[in-house]
């Protein structure tokens, strides 16, 4: 199985825009690909149940079917840190529950399994583990997702300083427009390129209509698919 874990530059980077673009681009490869987002606050009662919107949208973008509660093990209403939210509804977070959920959609048949953050890559769980220390456990190659905006190279950078510093495998960036008006957006990614040590991998350009990502043939060799 391929594994992969997007994370972002901060809480509104773009991940579950981007995870659903890598999904529908598996597809069009004929991919057996599932998206698992572990983590979700913000949620709404729907079915009975807490559902989160990006989490749906990982499932459309999805070529395998899980349930519901096996795509979003954890799932909470307000729309705050995570581990505070936990703390409130009484649920304990933590990296072996975690992996537990991570072997229920491991078990599903994917060939890919796309697994998104939550906020950015120090998000914390409980009063001392984070979700990066599942991620470093798991040994899972990390895409970053870069949203352009003022502060991104800052942010970026800092981001890949503390992946390296625990040897996580950072495979690649992908640049998401977030802001149509940003200032020297080229300037900007130029910038990027030169001081991230991993390659860019992809471009999602802002859009108000059907979202598209330019491809670079890094991203298709990073995800094993050839042209």
């Amino acid at each position: 199985m391929n594994e992969f874990f997007i994370t972002g530059t901060d809480t509104d980077a773009g991940k579950t825009h981007i995870t659903s673009l890598l999904l529908k681009l598996l597809a069009q490869h004929k991919k057996r690909a599932i998206g698992f987002k572990p983590i979700a606050s913000g949620c709404e009662m729907a079915f009975d149940q807490l559902v989160n919107a990006d989490a749906l949208m990982l499932m459309e973008s999805a070529t395998v079917s899980a349930k519901y509660d096996i795509v979003n093990p954890f799932s909470f209403e307000p729309a705050i840190a995570p581990h505070i939210a936990a703390q409130k509804a009484g649920v304990n977070l933590n990296v072996e529950k975690l992996t537990l959920a991570y072997q229920n959609i491991k078990s599903q048949g994917a060939d890919y399994l796309l697994t998104e953050g939550a906020g950015g890559w120090a998000l914390p769980i409980n009063e001392n583990q984070y979700l990066y220390d599942w991620v470093s456990a798991e040994q899972l190659p990390v895409i970053l997702v870069v949203g352009m905006k003022l502060g991104c190279i800052n942010h970026a950078l800092l981001t890949t300083a503390h992946m390296q510093s625990m040897g996580v495998n950072c495979i690649g960036w992908i640049a998401n427009q977030v802001d149509a008006a940003m200032d020297e957006y080229q300037a900007n990614l130029d910038s990027l390129k030169a001081r991230l040590p991993m390659p860019l991998l992809a471009i999602s350009p802002y859009t108000e209509q059907t979202p598209k990502l330019q491809i670079y043939k890094t991203l298709l060799k990073a995800l094993s698919i050839n042209n």
